[in-house]
C-alpha cells in the first residue's frame, strides 16, 4: 500500500507476545469421554441408569428420562428372565408345561415391534427405539408377577393358589398398562390415543394370560 513503506517501529516497543482467539465457553462435558473412563465405572453408570429407569416404571410419573435416555439393556434381561421362568422345564422336553423360550422372546419383541410400528403410522413423535424401551421396561410387573406366581405354584396348584395368582396378574397387568400409557399416550394424536392404547392392552393381556396359565410339570 502506498505510505506504508515510510512506517517505522520504534526500537522500544516490544512485539513479543502471544495470540489468542476467543473460542466461547464449553462445560467440561464436552471433553468427557467413556474411552478416558475405567471399564468399573462404566458399567456402575450403565447399571445406576437401568436402575433409574425401572424406579420409573415402578412409580409411574410423567417424565420424559425414560424416554431420552433410552436403552435396551433392561428390556433385554427383562426378556430373557420371563421366558426363563415360563420355560417350566427342560428345553428338550415336549410337555415342560410352558412354552419354549424361543416362543416367548420372539411374542414380546414382535409384539414390542408391532406396537412401535402401529404408534408410528398413526403419527406418533417417538422414536422407533424409544417405544421398544418403554414397551421392554414395563415388562417388569409382570416379570415380578412370574416370580410370585412361580413361589405360589411351589406350595400347589388348587383354587386357593389360582386365586392368588389371578389377583396378582391382573393387578400387575393394570400396572403395565398404566405405566406404558403413561409414557406412550402423550406422543400420539389426542383423537388417535385409543387406537394406541388398544393394541398395548392386548400386548401385556397376552404376556400375563401365558404367566396366568403357566403350569409346570
Amino acid at each position: 500500500f502506498p505510505g506504508l513503506a515510510d512506517v517505522s517501529i520504534p526500537q522500544d516497543i516490544p512485539v513479543e507476545g502471544e495470540i489468542t482467539v476467543p473460542v466461547g465457553s464449553h462445560s467440561p462435558d464436552e471433553d468427557y469421554s467413556t474411552l478416558d473412563e475405567p471399564v468399573k465405572d462404566t458399567i456402575m453408570r450403565d447399571l445406576k441408569a437401568v436402575g433409574k429407569k425401572f424406579v420409573h416404571v415402578m412409580y409411574p410419573r410423567k417424565s420424559s428420562a425414560l424416554l431420552r435416555d433410552w436403552d435396551l439393556w433392561g428390556p433385554l434381561v427383562l426378556c430373557v428372565s420371563l421366558a426363563l421362568m415360563l420355560q417350566g422345564g427342560s428345553a428338550d422336553s415336549k410337555d415342560d408345561g410352558g412354552p419354549q423360550f424361543a416362543e416367548v422372546f420372539v411374542i414380546i419383541w414382535f409384539g414390542a415391534v408391532v406396537i412401535t410400528l402401529n404408534s408410528k403410522l398413526l403419527g406418533g413423535t417417538i422414536s422407533f427405539f424409544q417405544s421398544l424401551c418403554v414397551l421392554g421396561y414395563c415388562v417388569m410387573p409382570l416379570t415380578v408377577a412370574m416370580l410370585v406366581c412361580r413361589l405360589v405354584l411351589l406350595a400347589g396348584a388348587g383354587t386357593i393358589s389360582f386365586i392368588i395368582r389371578l389377583i396378582v396378574v391382573g393387578a400387575m397387568f393394570g400396572w403395565s398398562t398404566l405405566a406404558s400409557t403413561a409414557f406412550l399416550a402423550d406422543s400420539q394424536p389426542p383423537n388417535r390415543k385409543a387406537l394406541v392404547v388398544y393394541p398395548i392392552f392386548l400386548f401385556y393381556f397376552v404376556i400375563s394370560w401365558m404367566i396366568l396359565t403357566f403350569t409346570p410339570q
